[in-house]
């Protein structure tokens, strides 16, 4: 199927067209387990509420208002699949913290360069709270606009950027942080 616009791929979705959904899964499951497995620090839950989302899709897509934004819909199904988990079963389990790919084969000084600045993130993004680390993958990973990401989290557009920009200065404290967890993480061993 050739690439859709957001209103065709709502139009088509909505008409129950099973070529749509496939689409809509091919343009967005990844952006979701992505977010989903670093929200919930857990690839078993994180499958477990990328499936329950794209059930949602499916059951649900005839019901979606013609307007939808697909990207904010299918985050905000992710976003409360993942708080009804949380509540059922109560915190979930650590993942460890992995590097993706480059595009291109960076030199062996940039990947050990890279592999350490993306611990290190991931170490700062897991040390916060899960609200805040939530707002900066909507943003920072995932690329959602301000409004978007406002609306998967069911708060007003200012307040959001007020929780932002808190969640910001937080992990840029727990960044400046790393450097001494990270020694003391080889004095550990």
């Amino acid at each position: 199927m050739t690439l859709l616009s957001g209103a065709e791929l709502i139009h088509r979705l909505r008409a129950g067209d099973a070529g749509a959904f496939d689409a809509a899964y091919e343009r967005y499951a990844a952006r979701l387990y992505r977010f989903l497995s670093r929200l919930c620090r857990s690839r078993d839950a994180a499958e477990d509420v990328l499936q329950e989302t794209w059930l949602t899709l499916a059951t649900r897509a005839h019901e979606l208002a013609a307007d939808t934004d697909l990207a904010a819909w299918l985050f905000t199904v992710a976003h409360n699949g993942w708080i009804s988990r949380v509540r059922r079963e109560g915190r979930l389990v650590e993942l460890p913290a992995t590097d993706e790919r480059a595009a291109r084969e960076p030199s062996p000084e940039e990947r050990t360069s890279l592999a350490s600045s993306v611990r290190a993130l991931e170490r700062a993004l897991a040390a916060l709270r899960e609200s805040d680390r939530e707002l900066l993958l909507l943003v920072g990973v995932e690329e959602l606009g301000h409004a978007a990401a406002a609306a998967v989290l069911g708060v007003s557009d200012v307040v959001f950027r007020q929780r932002l920009h808190r969640a910001r200065a937080r992990l840029v404290v727990e960044l400046e942080r790393a450097p001494a967890r990270a020694s003391s993480d080889w004095t550990e061993e």
